[in-house]
């Protein structure tokens, strides 16, 4: 499946990194999930945890319903975890990944519902409308983002990001006032990070040999467009499908066309589909993480960690100079 838009990035300053807040407050118990003496805030999977830890500080008690390791896009919620969202304070989900939490959500009688999808501009990168031979174009677990032709990985551009943050921190100070000071604050500090992270990237990937790059799942649409690449996924949508022989042959002749070395998979779900083409094609392998979670084996200990991973990998794999 095709994702090809090629977009100037607009300059965004860079900022001096702060140092960062870590989520130990982040649980997958529910036991710590409702009626503490914090705000207590119930997130859907990792990104949107990450942004309610950094934002909330000491003041929030975060619960994620995606366990670490767990495939996000597979999500079941459990009556356990219904009554986690029926307790918390807040809801932060990204309304189109996961249709199980958007269900679950909708049904709650939480008082704080904070749908990131809202909070920026969602763009239609190609996911839903084209395939390829042996592909399935319409999987059902993203048929709600296909039906509304929008990618939902808007968290791998550090400027959506940050236009979330701005987003969350808001809903925070509102949700719960007595600590909105605190919540602006934090939430300038990681806006502030997040400039500064984009400013890595678009110096770092500015002068490349190529701008073209393979990986096995249409995640990186957002992070190409930003900063002037050319994202190929291999089999769309489905990051564990197999690509047909007209897929791969396509490919093959694309790498040699446009210099692409490398076929990027992923941490959460099988390198099977990038090794297949790698080796047909003869190009090499890396990890570049959609960040969907974090786990013993992700190239970092949180956000910003994995993402400097990212853009280490990229340039590498685009020859960076």
């Amino acid at each position: 499946m095709n994702v090809r838009r090629r977009l100037i990035p607009a300059a965004v300053a860079s900022a001096l990194g702060l140092g960062t807040l870590t989520l130990t407050a982040c649980s997958s118990d529910s036991a710590a999930t409702g009626n503490t003496d914090k705000f207590d805030v119930v997130a859907s999977f990792y990104p949107m945890a990450f942004l309610a830890q950094q934002i909330g500080g000491d003041h929030a008690n975060v619960t994620s319903l995606t366990e670490p390791g767990q495939e996000p896009h597979d999500l079941e919620i459990s009556t356990k975890q219904r009554a986690q969202l029926e307790e918390a304070d807040a809801a932060l989900y990204l309304k189109g990944l996961q249709p199980a939490v958007d269900e679950a959500v909708g049904q709650t009688g939480i008082k704080t519902k904070i749908d990131a999808a809202t909070l920026t501009h969602l763009e239609d990168h190609g996911t839903g409308g084209h395939s390829h031979e042996g592909e399935e174009a319409h999987s059902e677990e993203h048929s709600d983002e296909e039906e509304h032709g929008r990618d939902p990985h808007v968290w791998l551009d550090p400027v959506k990001y940050a236009e979330i943050a701005q987003g969350v921190g808001k809903a925070f100070e509102k949700a719960d006032p007595d600590h909105a000071a605190d919540y602006k604050k934090n939430t300038e500090a990681l806006v502030k990070r997040l400039n500064g992270l984009n400013g890595e990237f678009e110096n770092g990937l500015k002068d490349t040999k190529t701008k073209v790059f393979f990986t096995n799942h249409a995640a990186f649409g957002y992070l190409a467009e930003r900063y002037g690449l050319t994202q190929e996924a291999i089999s769309g949508l489905d990051p564990e499908s197999e690509p047909s022989g007209a897929r791969v042959r396509e490919l093959q002749q694309e790498a040699k066309a446009d210099g692409v070395t490398t076929v990027f998979y992923e941490t959460l779900v099988s390198d099977k589909t990038a090794k297949t083409l790698a080796r047909d094609a003869h190009l090499k392998t890396d990890v570049l993480d959609p960040l969907e979670g974090i786990t013993d084996t992700s190239r970092g200990d949180d956000y910003f960690q994995v993402m400097e991973a990212n853009l280490k990998a990229l340039r590498t794999a685009l020859g960076a100079k």
